[in-house]
Order: C-alpha cells, then sequence, then structure tokens
C-alpha cells in the first residue's frame, strides 16, 4: 500500500470516528426547570419551593439536541409518602396549581425515539443524575380583626384578614350592619372593606362579620365576630 493510500485510508477512519463522537456528544437531553408564582404575585425558579397556598408551578423539559428523534414526556406529581402520581401530564412544558396541604414531588420521564434507537430518561436517571423538584403547601391559618380605623391615615384602614394568613383556597366574607344589612362582602383574604355603603362612609360604631372558609389542609373555618369601625382612633409607633 503506498503512502498517499494509507493516508487516505487513515483520515477516513478519523473522520469516521469523529462524526461518531460527535454524534454521541449530542444525544437527546433534558434539562429541566421549575419556576413557582406565588399568592403575592412574586415568582421564582428554583428546585424546592415551600409556601402558602395557591402556589403556580410551570415546569419545562428544556430539551436539546433533539432533531430527528420524536419526544415522549410523562410529569409525575406525587405526594409524600405516596407510591402513585396524583397527576400525570404529557406535555413538554405544563402548569399545575398546587392548592393541597402538604409535599408534593416533581419528575419528568423523556423518552426519545429514532428508527430503531431510543433514549429514556426515567426513574434511574432521577436518582442518579437529577433530584426531584418539590413544592410544599403549609397548614392553614386565618383570624380576622375586631377593629379598624378607616380615617385615611394609612394604618388599618381596611378591615381584612390580620397578617400571617396563608393556605386559605375558599374565602367568602359579609359584612353587616346592627339590623342584619348586608353592606359588604368579598372573595379574597387579601382584599377587605373600606368602611362604606353603596361609596358613603358608614358611622362609626359595631358591625358584624362572618367569613366561611377553607384551608388547604381540609380545614373550615366559620368565623362571626363584632367589628368595631372606628375613624377618630389614630395609631402611633410609640406604643401608647
Amino acid at each position: 500500500m503506498n503512502y498517499y493510500i494509507h493516508c487516505i485510508i487513515i483520515s477516513s477512519l478519523l473522520l469516521a470516528l469523529s462524526n461518531r463522537c460527535n454524534a454521541q456528544a449530542e444525544l437527546p437531553a433534558i434539562s429541566p426547570t421549575a419556576t413557582y408564582t406565588t399568592n403575592d404575585g412574586s415568582t421564582e425558579e428554583t428546585e424546592n419551593m415551600s409556601g402558602s397556598a395557591p402556589i403556580v408551578g410551570v415546569f419545562r423539559a428544556n430539551p436539546s439536541f433533539t432533531d430527528g428523534w420524536s419526544a415522549n414526556y410523562e410529569w409525575r406529581f406525587t405526594r409524600e409518602g405516596e407510591q402513585q402520581p396524583w397527576l400525570i401530564r404529557y406535555e413538554e412544558d405544563t402548569e399545575v396549581t398546587f392548592n393541597d396541604y402538604g409535599m408534593t414531588q416533581i419528575v419528568c420521564y423523556a423518552t426519545f425515539t429514532n428508527g430503531t434507537d431510543s433514549i429514556v430518561y426515567g426513574e434511574e436517571y432521577w436518582a442518579t443524575e437529577l433530584t426531584p423538584f418539590t413544592c410544599s403547601i403549609a397548614s392553614s391559618k386565618l383570624e380576622m380583626p375586631n377593629a379598624f380605623s378607616p380615617n385615611g391615615d394609612g394604618i388599618n384602614d381596611i378591615y381584612q384578614a390580620k397578617t400571617g394568613w396563608q393556605s386559605i383556597v375558599e374565602f367568602h366574607a359579609i359584612i353587616f350592619n346592627r339590623w342584619g344589612q348586608k353592606l359588604f362582602e368579598w372573595d379574597n383574604p387579601a382584599a377587605g372593606w373600606d368602611g362604606t355603603h353603596n361609596g358613603k362612609p358608614v358611622k362609626d360604631g359595631v358591625y358584624y362579620c362572618l367569613v366561611k372558609a377553607r384551608g388547604a389542609d381540609g380545614i373550615k373555618y366559620n368565623i362571626k365576630r363584632d367589628v368595631n369601625l372606628l375613624r377618630g382612633y389614630k395609631e402611633t409607633t410609640s406604643g401608647n
């Protein structure tokens, strides 16, 4: 074999090896991400999320090098302590609202096929290469105050759930006057009553609040209490 032919053969072998290595380096892969939006509107991309219900999660598989391959995705949502998922989604990207108390573990299984070739990212892959995402919903809490002062000073001007309420998935509140007339109602614990009726301020005095709500943990709230409307009251930071 002359030197020229020998060089051509070596070059062909090296090219074939290079192409094979490049093909192996560009096999389909996934790089899942989770982005959560909490009930106060803040958004965070994280592997582990915890907070008050509802929490909205957006999950993306982020596949790469998929040209020529068919893809199948399976997002699995499994509660802590359980073996079977409570939810399975088959989209590349999916959105889920978490309303129930406790922790959910989230994984994305993916299978890529090209003719008789297949690449699987399944249970073993998540056990060795990736850490499952988690979303934990806190137990519920809800309390209503017994007074407020809608005088425009920016302090306690709205009658609403006390600060610190959490994981309330159903809520309805009604304000009555002492004659049983309904003055106001609302369906969001973050909202409240400004002390008006038909656009006009009501008189100082005692009103009545009825709240029916349900927490993410299944707790039902049936709150009945007097509400003191005190426009003349001025809050200060002196503690007096």
